[in-house]
Parts: structure tokens; sequence; C-alpha cells
């Protein structure tokens, strides 16, 4: 523990960020801060005006966003490794200045290109010229159809703030307002639950500490049922006059139409998933005989299954371990990563001040992604190098391969290349450590991975479109009506094995997702692309890996759908999830084995 709040100044450089990859030092960021700050006024002389040059503006627009990218990234980076930091605040707060007045000089550029007519936009997309922005125009010509009259669109836009009135409320309510009972450990003393800190405590060990910790969060909801669901239902009407207001068909068609994902991958999602949930009540069998109870509850779903087991990694010896297990991905690949390793592209360990988790912020294309890990020597760590060194690959070849302007990816698709890294490395793992407690300790690190990320996000999918079929058919949004419909699907997707503890009708109130409608999903199909991915890539070779790389430099010059078929799958159809599906339940399988 004390490792880990060290002092910045205490960790060896070859653990830290070398940020003077970005800038030498703060004085050179001052520098180029102020002549990006100039540079935005160049964006101002096309106001009024794209329809006389749009390739001048649409250039313009994209040079000035390539200057501030490393202005913003330096400053975030900084103040990440200590927000303590009074200089680095600053740095920060003046980046978002430059942010803010860069989106507001810029505002103009998409009205006014949606104003122009429609085959003058296509004309601008199949210009040679404009090759670099085609991905660009290929977006604002999908949205052309949703858009309003100018003044139309700046009163919705004037409505933003009351819009987002709902997360607001939710979050102040359940971060600062709710109060929980305390847990009783024990010895009689008192522990503080909060949301924070409610994880560890349905992970842990202690049944009576994990049923307290479950009743005591949920129970606790409850009690403010009718407020969160006057809450949640202003934020599903939202979404509903928005989607409406801009001619779409439902709420779900305007949040995945705009990032050309079809409807049906979620539809398809939803019906493989229900075709294989008999396999998920085998799991939940497994575990409820491996923990010897007479009745499997829904808080007894997160305590580890495999006891006794421990595997200290260093990072050291983490990284080779990642390097020994991506292997399949090509010496390339693995030298790319040993660069990361040793040229300043990742902070590893906690310190005083610093942020919690990890990330890989991956904006920089004329440096390199930088990553933020806060490691412990055990195997999750190990898993979390191997994660973000995924989505750093990502960047890096999109970067390298595409232009600023087609180098960003979908959010559909930005969970494939982490969840990959760690799907092939734990193929390696298995095959390295062959004592049956690590076998079974891994094989349940996936099981549990899929189950939280497959099953658990899909039936947040499945509430997420009931709650806004209900409102389309003009169904009251009440505490009871959304309670019993998520009841509903606990039931269907637990039910068969679980003791239904009737606190998890109200869990659906602690869940902050649900005011961004429609993106959960995304958790799953990632996932499921990436373990389906990972099987090709173990099994057919270096064909398969060529394939993986053209995915990884798409980028956002196809569409999403369309990146993820150059390497070999297609997610509009339900057969990678199916085939994902299959991976589980043969993985359940080998757990059986392992332990029985």
């Amino acid at each position: 523990m004390a490792e880990q709040l060290r002092k910045r100044n205490e960790i060896d450089a070859k653990y830290k960020w070398n940020l003077s990859h970005i800038f030498q030092n703060d004085a050179a960021w001052e520098k180029a801060f102020d002549k990006a700050m100039g540079e935005i006024d160049r964006i101002s002389a096309f106001d009024g005006k794209v329809a006389e040059d749009p390739k001048g503006a649409i250039r313009t627009f994209f040079e000035i966003s390539e200057e501030i990218m490393p202005v913003f990234e330096y400053a975030f980076l900084r103040k990440e490794t200590d927000n303590a930091d009074p200089v680095a605040q600053g740095l920060k707060g003046k980046s978002i200045q430059l942010i803010v007045k860069a989106q507001t000089a810029g505002a103009f550029l998409q009205p006014e290109l949606l104003e122009m007519p429609t085959e003058q936009l296509e004309a601008l997309q199949a210009d040679p010229d404009m090759k670099d922005y085609d991905a660009f125009l290929r977006t604002i010509l999908l949205s052309k159809p949703h858009t309003l009259p100018k003044e139309q669109e700046r009163l919705i836009a004037m409505m933003g703030e009351v819009s987002g009135a709902p997360d607001d409320i939710f979050t102040a309510l359940s971060e600062a307002d709710m109060k929980l009972p305390p847990i009783i450990l024990a010895d009689g003393s008192e522990q503080e639950l909060t949301e924070g800190n409610y994880s560890t405590f349905i992970h842990g060990r202690d049944r009576d500490v994990r049923r307290q910790a479950f009743h005591n969060l949920l129970s606790t909801y409850e009690k403010f049922g009718n407020t969160i669901a006057a809450t949640y239902g202003a934020s599903v009407k939202n979404d509903q006059f928005q989607a409406d207001a801009h001619h779409f068909d439902s709420a779900r068609q305007a949040a995945m139409k705009p990032l050309e994902i079809p409807e049906s991958v979620y539809d398809n999602l939803i019906e493989v998933v229900h075709e294989y949930l008999p396999v998920l009540q085998d799991y939940l069998r497994l575990r409820k005989q491996l923990l010897n109870l007479e009745e499997l509850h829904l808080y007894d779903l997160y305590t580890p299954i495999v006891s006794d087991f421990e595997m200290k990694l260093p990072y050291d010896e983490a990284f080779e371990l990642v390097l020994q297990g991506l292997k399949p991905m090509g010496e390339d690949y693995l030298a790319k990563l040993r660069e990361a390793r040793d040229g300043g592209w990742i902070d590893v360990y906690p310190s005083a001040g610093k942020s919690s988790g990890a990330f890989s912020s991956g904006g920089l294309r004329k440096v390199h992604p930088y990553v933020l890990l806060n490691h412990n020597d055990n195997l999750d760590s190990a898993f979390t190098i191997a994660h973000e060194l995924g989505h750093s690959m990502h960047s890096f070849y999109s970067n390298t391969n595409q232009p600023a302007p087609k180098s960003d990816y979908s959010l559909f698709v930005a969970e494939v290349a982490s969840t990959c890294n760690e799907a092939v490395m734990q193929r390696y793992l298995m095959e390295t450590f062959r004592e049956p407690k690590a076998q079974a300790f891994l094989l349940n690190h996936f099981l549990e991975q899929f189950r939280t990320t497959v099953f658990r996000q899909t039936m947040f999918a499945e509430f997420e479109k009931i709650s806004h079929d209900m409102a389309q058919q003009g169904i009251p949004l009440t505490k009871e009506s959304l309670s019993e419909a998520y009841f509903k699907l606990n039931e269907t997707y637990y039910g068969e094995t679980c003791f239904m503890d009737p606190e998890i009708a109200s869990e659906w109130m602690r869940i902050p997702h649900f005011y961004r409608a429609f993106y959960v999903y995304v958790y799953a199909t990632g996932l499921c692309a990436a373990v389906t991915l990972s099987d090709k890539i173990l099994n057919e070779g270096e064909e398969a890996v060529r394939n993986y790389r053209k995915f990884l430099s798409a980028g956002c010059s196809v569409p999403p759908i369309d990146a993820l078929k150059l390497a070999g799958i297609d997610m509009s159809s339900p057969e990678p999830v199916r085939k994902a599906m299959e991976v589980f339940k043969e993985t359940v399988q080998k757990m059986k084995e392992a332990v029985c």
C-alpha cells in the first residue's frame, strides 16, 4: 500500500510518461497554446460563406483541430499524473478554454454545409481533391434528412442544458444526496457503504457482507424510486422528442443511424443471447455448486469461485507475459509494444494525486498513444496492460494509415482491439499455466468477463428498448412499471437458477448508462466481435492477422460494420455473436472439467 502512495519524483523515469514527445516543456506548450488561439480566428472568415468555398472551410476546420489536439492532450496528460498540481490544473483549464473557443468559432460549419444542395455535397464527397474528407462528408450527407432549418436547430441546441438535466439530477442524487446504511462487520464494527466501494463488498467472500451491501444499496434506491422514475422518464421523453423532431422512426434509430449501425445488430444480439440463456444457467449452476450453496442469490454472482490462487506479477514480468501471449499478432506488433514499454508511452504505477483506473489516449497522430496504468502485481493488472495496449495499437495503426479527418474510429468498435488482445493472451496463459488452480482461475476470469459484459449489458440494452417502447406506446414510466419490467428481465436471465431477491427490481435505478440511451449494447457486441476475431487469429494464422490489421488501420474511412468486415466478420449477421456464445459454452465445459 505504501508503494501506491509514492510521490511522483520517487518513481523511476522509465515507468513514467515522457511528455517531451509532445512539447519539450511547459514553456513550449504556452507558445503552442498562443499559436493555436490565434489560428482559431482563421475559421471565422468562412462564417456565412461556406457555400462559396466549402473545400477551404473544411480544410481550415480540420487544420485547426489538428493544431489544437496536442495542446489539449499535453495539458490533459500532465494533470492526470498529479491532479493536485496547480500548474497542471492551470494548463488543463486553459486547454478547455481553447477547445470551447474552437467549438464556438466553428459551430457554423456543419449547419451551413447541410444547407447546401444534396447534389453539391455528393459531388464534393466524390471529388478526388477531397478524398481525405470523404468520410466527414459521408456523415454530413447521412444527417441531412434529419437536420432541421437553422433557426429550429438553434432552438433545440438552446435546450441542451435542459436536456441534460435528468442525468445531472440523477448524478446529484446518487453521488451526493443519497446516504447508504453502513455495513455491519462480523466483529460488530461499521464500515461505510458508497457507490464507490459497493463493488468491493459485492465481490467479497463474506456472504453476509455481500447480502447487506446488496440490500442496503438497492433498498435505499427503492425509497427514492418515484423521484428516479420521474427523472429517468424525463430522459426517455427527451430521447423521444429529439428523435421525433429530427424525423427518426424511434429513439433507438436516432442513436444508431448516425453511427451507421443497422438496428438489426441490436435485435440480433438480444435474440442470440436469449438462445444461449440455457448455457448461462449451466454456468450459474456450476457457480452454485462450487460455492456450496443451497440457494444462489443475486448477491452471490460476483464473488470469486476459485479460492487460494494468486499469481504475483511485478510490472516487468507482467509485460513480458503480455509479449509472450500476443506473439500470434506478429513480430512487428510486438516490436511496437516494446517501443511503448521502453519509449515513454506508459505511466505505470499509482502515486499521490494520480488519477485512478487505466486508459489509452490515442488522439496524437504525430506522436504516439499514451497509456495510464495503476499497476498492482497481479494477473488482473497484466490483463489491463494487454487491454490498454490493444486500444493503443488500434489508435497507432489508424493514425498511421489514415489522414486526420479519417483517423478516429467509432464507439461501436472501440472495445474490439482491447478485448481481442485479452482473448489472445488468455489462450496463451491457459496453455502455459497448467496447474489446476491456475486453469480454473483463468477459465473463470473469462466466464465472468463474458457474463458481465455480454449477458448483463444485453439485459440492460433490452431494458432500454422496453422502456422506450413503453414511452412510445403512451405507457406511463412509473416506479412500478419500470421495476416490474426490470424484475421480469432478471427472471428471464437468472430466474431458472437464482433466487429472485425482490430488491433486484430496483437495480435499474442505479445504472447511470441509462441516461445515455442505446449505447450499452456496444460493450456486448464489442466483446463478441473480439472473441470471434481472436478465434480466427489463433486458428487461421497469418492471413487472419493481415485482415485484422486492415480493421485496425481503417479508422472511420468506412462505416464500422464495414471496418469489421475487413477482418472477416459481419456484425450485421447474428453469426459472430453465436460463435462467441459457442466459445462461452465450450469454456463452461472446460471449467467443469477443471474443477469437478
